[in-house]
Protein backbone atom coordinates (compact mmCIF):
# COMPACT_ATOMS: atom_id res chain seq x y z
CA UNK A 1 0.00 0.00 0.00
CA UNK A 2 1.34 3.44 -0.86
CA UNK A 3 2.30 5.64 2.08
CA UNK A 4 0.62 8.97 2.69
CA UNK A 5 2.17 12.12 4.13
CA UNK A 6 0.48 11.34 7.46
CA UNK A 7 2.04 7.84 7.47
CA UNK A 8 5.48 9.34 6.92
CA UNK A 9 4.97 11.91 9.69
CA UNK A 10 3.86 9.17 12.11
CA UNK A 11 6.99 7.18 11.32
CA UNK A 12 9.17 10.26 11.84
CA UNK A 13 7.42 10.91 15.17
CA UNK A 14 8.24 7.36 16.29
CA UNK A 15 11.85 7.83 15.20
CA UNK A 16 12.14 11.14 17.10
CA UNK A 17 10.62 9.54 20.21
CA UNK A 18 13.17 6.73 19.94
CA UNK A 19 15.97 9.31 19.71
CA UNK A 20 14.66 11.24 22.72
CA UNK A 21 14.53 8.00 24.75
CA UNK A 22 18.14 7.25 23.84
CA UNK A 23 17.39 4.33 21.54
CA UNK A 24 18.93 5.96 18.42
CA UNK A 25 22.11 7.96 17.77
CA UNK A 26 21.88 11.35 16.04
CA UNK A 27 23.44 10.04 12.80
CA UNK A 28 21.09 7.08 12.60
CA UNK A 29 18.08 9.31 13.31
CA UNK A 30 19.01 11.58 10.40
CA UNK A 31 19.46 8.60 8.03
CA UNK A 32 16.15 7.04 9.02
CA UNK A 33 14.24 10.33 8.79
CA UNK A 34 15.62 10.88 5.29
CA UNK A 35 14.61 7.35 4.29
CA UNK A 36 11.15 7.86 5.84
CA UNK A 37 10.50 10.95 3.71
CA UNK A 38 11.69 9.03 0.61
CA UNK A 39 9.61 5.91 1.35
CA UNK A 40 6.89 5.01 -1.16
CA UNK A 41 5.07 2.25 0.74
CA UNK A 42 3.82 1.63 4.26
CA UNK A 43 5.97 -1.51 4.37
CA UNK A 44 9.14 0.56 3.94
CA UNK A 45 8.05 2.79 6.81
CA UNK A 46 7.34 -0.26 8.94
CA UNK A 47 10.87 -1.52 8.43
CA UNK A 48 12.30 1.84 9.59
CA UNK A 49 10.48 1.72 12.92
CA UNK A 50 10.27 -2.07 13.45
CA UNK A 51 12.96 -2.10 16.17
CA UNK A 52 11.40 0.80 18.12
CA UNK A 53 8.38 0.81 20.45
CA UNK A 54 5.33 2.26 18.68
CA UNK A 55 4.24 4.35 21.63
CA UNK A 56 4.99 5.09 25.27
CA UNK A 57 5.98 2.06 27.28
CA UNK A 58 3.32 0.91 29.77
CA UNK A 59 4.01 1.94 33.33
CA UNK A 60 3.42 -0.58 36.09
CA UNK A 61 0.75 0.60 38.53
CA UNK A 62 2.13 1.85 41.83
CA UNK A 63 -0.69 0.16 43.73
CA UNK A 64 -1.48 -3.49 43.30
CA UNK A 65 -5.07 -4.15 42.25
CA UNK A 66 -7.58 -5.35 44.84
CA UNK A 67 -8.15 -9.13 44.69
CA UNK A 68 -11.54 -10.17 43.35
CA UNK A 69 -12.49 -11.79 46.65
CA UNK A 70 -12.60 -8.37 48.30
CA UNK A 71 -14.62 -6.65 45.58
CA UNK A 72 -18.35 -6.27 45.88
CA UNK A 73 -20.22 -8.91 43.88
CA UNK A 74 -22.14 -7.57 40.87
CA UNK A 75 -25.87 -7.36 41.40
CA UNK A 76 -27.74 -9.64 38.98
CA UNK A 77 -30.61 -8.04 37.05
CA UNK A 78 -34.04 -8.36 38.59
CA UNK A 79 -36.34 -11.02 37.17
CA UNK A 80 -39.27 -9.96 35.01
CA UNK A 81 -42.57 -10.47 36.87
CA UNK A 82 -44.40 -11.74 33.80
CA UNK A 83 -41.69 -14.36 33.28
CA UNK A 84 -42.22 -15.64 36.82
CA UNK A 85 -45.98 -15.60 36.23
CA UNK A 86 -45.53 -17.57 33.02
CA UNK A 87 -43.52 -20.22 34.84
CA UNK A 88 -46.09 -20.44 37.65
CA UNK A 89 -48.95 -20.79 35.16
CA UNK A 90 -46.96 -23.40 33.26
CA UNK A 91 -46.40 -25.43 36.40
CA UNK A 92 -50.06 -25.08 37.39
CA UNK A 93 -51.17 -26.67 34.08
CA UNK A 94 -50.62 -30.07 35.67
CA UNK A 95 -52.96 -29.22 38.56
CA UNK A 96 -55.61 -27.34 36.57
CA UNK A 97 -55.89 -29.88 33.75
CA UNK A 98 -54.24 -27.46 31.35
CA UNK A 99 -56.50 -24.46 31.95
CA UNK A 100 -53.54 -22.17 32.77
CA UNK A 101 -51.72 -23.10 29.54
CA UNK A 102 -53.00 -20.12 27.55
CA UNK A 103 -52.06 -17.56 30.25
CA UNK A 104 -48.62 -19.19 30.46
CA UNK A 105 -48.08 -18.74 26.72
CA UNK A 106 -49.34 -15.15 26.68
CA UNK A 107 -47.28 -14.14 29.72
CA UNK A 108 -44.21 -15.95 28.35
CA UNK A 109 -44.27 -14.14 25.01
CA UNK A 110 -44.87 -10.70 26.57
CA UNK A 111 -42.16 -11.34 29.17
CA UNK A 112 -39.59 -12.30 26.52
CA UNK A 113 -40.29 -9.12 24.54
CA UNK A 114 -39.98 -7.00 27.69
CA UNK A 115 -36.74 -8.78 28.66
CA UNK A 116 -35.20 -8.05 25.26
CA UNK A 117 -36.26 -4.40 25.52
CA UNK A 118 -35.31 -3.69 29.15
CA UNK A 119 -32.47 -6.15 29.85
CA UNK A 120 -34.18 -7.70 32.87
CA UNK A 121 -33.51 -11.27 33.92
CA UNK A 122 -35.85 -14.24 33.85
CA UNK A 123 -35.63 -15.36 30.24
CA UNK A 124 -35.30 -18.98 31.36
CA UNK A 125 -38.48 -18.66 33.44
CA UNK A 126 -40.35 -17.29 30.43
CA UNK A 127 -39.09 -20.07 28.14
CA UNK A 128 -40.02 -22.75 30.67
CA UNK A 129 -43.51 -21.26 31.02
CA UNK A 130 -43.86 -21.14 27.24
CA UNK A 131 -42.85 -24.77 26.85
CA UNK A 132 -45.22 -25.98 29.55
CA UNK A 133 -48.04 -23.81 28.22
CA UNK A 134 -47.62 -25.00 24.63
CA UNK A 135 -47.42 -28.62 25.79
CA UNK A 136 -50.69 -28.12 27.64
CA UNK A 137 -52.35 -26.56 24.59
CA UNK A 138 -51.02 -29.34 22.36
CA UNK A 139 -52.32 -31.95 24.83
CA UNK A 140 -55.79 -30.40 24.73
CA UNK A 141 -55.66 -30.25 20.92
CA UNK A 142 -54.75 -33.96 20.70
CA UNK A 143 -57.47 -34.84 23.22
CA UNK A 144 -60.10 -32.89 21.26
CA UNK A 145 -58.92 -34.48 18.00
CA UNK A 146 -59.39 -37.97 19.51
CA UNK A 147 -62.85 -37.01 20.77
CA UNK A 148 -63.86 -35.70 17.31
CA UNK A 149 -62.48 -38.78 15.56
CA UNK A 150 -64.17 -41.10 18.06
CA UNK A 151 -67.48 -39.27 17.69
CA UNK A 152 -67.35 -39.37 13.90
CA UNK A 153 -66.59 -43.13 13.77
CA UNK A 154 -69.31 -44.04 16.28
CA UNK A 155 -72.50 -45.10 14.39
Amino acid sequence: MLASHADRERAVDVLRAGFSEGRLQQAELEKRVARAYEARTVGELGLLVADLPQGPMPVQPAVTPVPRTFLQAPVPPRNNGKAVGSLVCGILTTMTAGLTGIPAVVLGHTARSEIRRTGEGGDGFAVAGLILGWLSIAGWAVFLLFVIVAASTYP
